[in-house]
């Protein structure tokens, strides 16, 4: 009836996909907390995503399937959503903030689309080449928690100065090793444990 993949395999990254829109909604209501809460919700949602996918008995439509859609939601969540937070967070720094946060999301698709090819033609992947756009969602949400405790900083140069070497370290060709086995357990943990800080420190 319909196109597309709805089983369990993808429904993580659906979740991710909402809580990345979530993310926009409030950076656009000016809700800067809860949209890095959303951010970092979905950077749990992509963590795992590919953990529950390898679980499910998969044909190999549905194999291609996920792979496309986990770099579509990545665009969504990991770099329109940090985008559009950046310019809220780098506002101080002008009309600069715009080809700076171009950039980001250019390089962040660049990056994207590497990965993607080397996957195609080497398989297995053991190491990423250049920074995986989905670590946004961990180095934003610590940089915004640990900013609260230090208001007489200047933020909006701090953020433009991060965006930036984001996005260069999304294209630097270096060698990151991939997640596995106890660090899926650190990096949510790690997840968790900021969402928890900004929802008591600045929500409730």
């Amino acid at each position: 009836m319909f196109i597309g993949k709805y089983n369990k395999s993808v429904i993580l990254t659906y979740i991710g996909v909402a809580a990345a829109f979530a993310g926009i909604a409030f950076t656009v209501e000016t809700m800067l907390a809860p949209a890095m809460i959303a951010l970092a919700a979905a950077g749990i949602c992509d963590l795992f995503d590919g953990v529950i996918a390898r679980r499910c008995k998969r044909d190999e439509t549905e194999k291609e399937f996920g792979v496309q859609i986990d770099s579509l939601a990545d665009v969504v969540g990991f770099l329109a959503l940090p985008a559009v937070l950046g310019m809220r967070l780098a506002d101080g720094i002008g009309i600069v903030k715009y080809p700076l946060l171009f950039c980001y999301v250019l390089c962040g698709i660049i990056r994207l689309a590497w990965f993607n090819t080397s996957a195609a033609t080497e398989g297995v992947l053991t190491h990423y080449d250049g920074l995986p756009v989905t670590y946004a969602a961990l180095i934003l949400p610590v940089t915004y928690a640990v900013l609260g405790f230090f208001p007489e900083f200047n933020a909006a140069l701090i953020w433009a100065a991060e965006y930036a070497v984001i996005a260069v370290l999304f294209i630097l060709k270096v060698k990151i090793v991939k997640p596995r086995g106890v660090w899926y357990i650190i990096f949510g943990a790690l997840a968790v444990g900021i969402i928890t800080l900004i929802l008591v420190r600045d929500i409730l």
